[in-house]
């Protein structure tokens, strides 16, 4: 059976255990047509454009 040759530390557990190496935000970039923040290389939400060209119609 396994067993640990040393104690593990609070600190080296907490470390772990904490969510710092998380990222904090996907990829957002701007929508040049209306400005709405959106995930990159997706269809914007608010207006239906993607790279210039209306792909999707939005209802007003």
């Amino acid at each position: 059976m396994a067993v640990p040759k040393r104690k593990t530390s609070k600190a080296r557990r907490d470390k772990r255990r904490s969510n710092v190496w998380k990222l904090d935000m996907p990829g957002m970039v701007k929508c040049p047509k209306c400005g709405e923040f959106n995930l990159a290389h997706r269809v914007c939400s608010k207006c239906g454009n993607y790279k210039g060209e209306e792909i999707v119609k939005v209802a007003d």
